[in-house]
């Protein structure tokens, strides 16, 4: 099932603004929130449809690629390791990334005060950062696809806390401040009346639990800097300068957090005989002068090994010769490319009498005249 249109779900254009996709992001998710459609399924799909969404369109690199690209920017393929994404958030990942645009209580104070949904919304431990590394593929792989397995250093959750921070778990206590909530309420009176407000607690930072004591290898931040082999599933037809993104492969986060993602940068190598043009394949044949004039049978290489072409008598040089799906596929998607063969009749710089003289002969008679073309 293919995926819906960015833009479609918010019901913005390409030209819109970054205050006029936040406000259509923010009616969409008012309109299609859980607390609102309790039991909703179909409510609780398009409302993680819309976070996916904003969160690529209110990213100018990531709305790039995606108008670019469309969703195979971001999702090329289920890759081994947690696979592609361009959005796939679960519900705590679409509250605690999205307070900016609703603020702090918004949910809370519109649906309900501080119903379940506000709770799932505390914050725990600190997002890693994003990771970014170059992937140089050749033709065949670029054509074909492949599987790459990457060393990647970084920081790695730590196996001795479980990457909680803590020495054990008599370190963890329920932080006194907020009760284990994450939030703390303060209610202020004002000639409207009675009004309440709700803030991430300062003590905890929206844990909900302090750390006593810390864990020794990781100091308490619950990660590690280390190394991770990551297998890597490329779809066929890439093209280089191609950013491809790996959810949840970069930098673990502190103390639980979330980890970033992991930024594929497409390298392609060069080829000793091949040129590519899209989705083609361009080789440049050089010919005699007598096999242009009488044909011949020559091999060519393409991306997956060698072909045989005829060329028939009397093939003019700038003559283009086609073979039919010998290039690259088009990423997730039916189209092929082809293989153009550009033929150029070589010209011998250095002659002998003999042959100087069998050209001069050749000259005068009139088959040899170019003839004009209609």
């Amino acid at each position: 099932m293919s995926k819906r249109d960015y833009y479609d779900i918010l019901g913005v254009t390409k030209s819109s603004s970054t205050d006029e996709i936040k406000k259509a992001y923010r009616k969409v998710a008012m309109q299609f929130h859980p607390d609102r459609n309790p039991g909703d399924k179909a409510a609780e799909e398009k409302f993680k449809e819309a976070a996916s969404a904003y969160e690529v369109l209110s990213d100018g690199d990531k709305k790039a690629k995606y108008d670019r690209f469309g969703h195979a920017a971001f999702s090329p393929g289920a890759g081994g390791g947690g696979g592609f994404s361009g959005g796939g958030m679960d519900m705590n990942d679409i509250f605690s990334q999205f307070g900016d645009v609703f603020g702090e209580d918004m949910f809370g104070g519109f649906f309900g005060g501080g119903g379940s949904r506000s709770r799932s919304s505390r914050s725990r431990g600190q997002r890693g950062s994003n990771l970014r590394i170059k992937l140089k593929m050749n033709f065949e792989e670029i054509a074909n696809g492949a599987n790459k397995q990457v060393k990647v250093k970084k920081h790695v959750l730590c196996t001795t806390c479980g990457g909680n921070g803590a020495k054990d778990k008599n370190s963890v206590q329920t932080c006194g401040t907020c009760n284990g909530a994450g939030q703390v309420k303060r209610v202020t009176n004002t000639f409207l009346g009675q009004m309440q407000t709700v803030n991430t607690c300062p003590t905890c930072n929206g844990e909900g639990n302090t750390v006593t004591a810390k864990c020794s290898p990781c100091k308490g931040e619950g990660r590690v800097y280390g190394e991770e082999t990551i297998s890597i599933d490329i779809p066929g037809g890439v093209q280089d300068g191609m950013q491809l993104s790996m959810s949840g492969k970069g930098n673990a986060g502190e103390r639980g957090g979330s980890s970033g993602d992991l930024i594929i940068m497409i390298e392609e190598e060069a080829h000793e005989s091949l040129h590519r043009d899209g989705l083609n394949v361009s080789f440049d044949l050089y010919i005699t002068i007598p096999d242009a004039v009488f044909g011949t049978s020559v091999e060519v290489p393409t991306i997956d090994g060698r072909a045989k072409i005829k060329i028939p008598p009397g093939t003019q040089s700038g003559k283009v010769f086609r073979l039919k799906g010998k290039g690259f596929p088009e990423v997730q998607g039916y189209a092929k490319g082809d293989q153009l063969i550009n033929v150029n009749v070589w010209t011998p710089q250095h002659v002998s009498a003999e042959e100087k003289a069998i050209l001069e002969k050749m000259q005068q008679s009139p088959n040899f005249q170019p003839k004009p073309t209609k």
